[in-house]
């Protein structure tokens, strides 16, 4: 099994960050108000310091105003994906199978849509209610190893690509790890065997 993450591997930035600013051209009046505190998340976030039990209880509440005030969420993710596709790395494209699986923090309400003009059938990410903005499924650093074996059990990670340590959990488990940089790929794990440790 070949697993990815999504945001800075296969995609150039953070698509949570991108799809904020997107909505702030969009709605500035609604979303301007969420700046400081998408701000310090996104800082925090970049520097691991975002810990699994805060995502819901610091951030939370912006997608549930959001979600409550904002209409055809939906169309807004296509028009989204319209413009930000080219964003799909080319280093992904060239080496892309029909059996990828993705699993990332980004929404699957998100996913779903680049996911099926890239041709990826299998994505596991956060689930969230757009009626609501509740989150459900957090896909998150060690949660991903969860949401991952609730799909597909105990099948090995033969290969797993992330930019991130906030992997570190799912690279722990995988037998080969390839940290993206931008278009570079450079393998840090080979058979079990870390060629180079990263900190965490």
């Amino acid at each position: 099994m070949r697993v990815f993450d999504f945001d800075n591997t296969i995609y150039d930035g953070e698509s949570g960050l991108d799809i904020f600013l997107f909505y702030l051209k969009k709605e500035p009046k609604l979303i301007a108000r969420y700046i400081p505190k998408v701000g310090e998340g996104f800082v925090r976030y970049k520097m691991g310091k975002v810990a699994l039990s805060e995502v819901k209880s610091e951030y939370g509440y912006i997608l549930r105003e959001c979600c409550a005030q904002l209409d055809d969420i939906d169309q807004s993710i296509v028009e989204f994906w319209d413009k930000h596709e080219k964003k799909i790395k080319s280093f992904y494209l060239k080496i892309r199978r029909d059996d990828d699986v993705i699993v990332s923090a980004c929404p699957e309400v998100m996913l779903s849509e680049i996911c099926r003009r890239i041709g990826v059938q299998h994505f596991i990410g956060t689930e969230v209610d757009l009626k609501t903005g509740e989150i459900g499924r957090l896909c998150y650093r060690e949660a991903k190893i969860t949401a991952y074996r609730e799909q597909y059990g105990d099948v090995p990670i033969d290969e797993f690509y992330t930019d991130s340590v906030n992997d570190r959990a799912m690279m722990d488990i995988a037998r080969d790890v390839y940290f993206v940089t931008g278009d570079r790929v450079e393998k840090i794990k080979a058979d079990g065997v870390w060629l180079k440790d990263i900190e965490q």
